[in-house]
């Protein structure tokens, strides 16, 4: 499980964090939505335990990849790639997971070299049933769906042999309803 997560200024993101260790959650993926994301993410990265790791997403420039990258972040996402985003994520040498929605995105991330892609927006391109179809084809790719999907239905996703996390921001919610 990878919790999806966005800070705005006056959030609690050690709070938040914390309430994941209880869980039993190892990382977050803060998104770059907000102008607090970054200092969020730096705040988190003073703040965390080793074996926790902070990752950005919505990632969706060079510009960021290295202001990242500066950060020493663990793990980046974004929505969806280009050739020149993927040699921007490869040069920072940190991991990485590009996002893909159609047959075409997919064969094209094959043709990089790609095997670990983040299937977005999982609800509006089919769900599971689309990764169904897509373990199928493509055989070699595994995926992190993200995208409309909640609590009760990551238990589905992760039945799915092609799946190997999913990332949701029901997290985030619960622990603001508990707050």
């Amino acid at each position: 499980m990878i919790p999806v997560v966005s800070f705005n200024e006056g959030d609690d993101p050690l709070g938040l964090m914390n309430h994941l260790i209880d869980l039993g959650i190892s990382c977050m993926e803060v998104t770059l939505r907000s102008d607090y994301s970054m200092d969020a993410i730096e705040l988190l990265n003073k703040n965390k335990a080793d074996d926790f790791l902070i990752g950005a997403g919505t990632v969706i420039s060079s510009d960021q990849i290295d202001q990242l990258a500066k950060m020493e972040v663990d793990f980046m996402v974004s929505p969806a790639y280009t050739p020149e985003l993927i040699n921007a994520f490869d040069s920072s040498g940190i991991a990485y997971l590009p996002g893909v929605a159609t047959p075409r995105d997919i064969v094209e991330a094959i043709q990089l070299g790609l095997r670990h892609l983040k299937f977005f927006p999982a609800n509006l391109y089919g769900g599971v049933a689309a990764l169904k179809t897509y373990a199928q084809v493509f055989p070699q790719i595994e995926f992190c769906p993200t995208g409309g999907i909640d609590e009760v239905s990551s238990k589905d996703y992760l039945e799915i042999k092609n799946v190997f996390a999913v990332g949701g921001s029901w997290f985030q919610k619960n622990y603001q309803t508990k707050r």
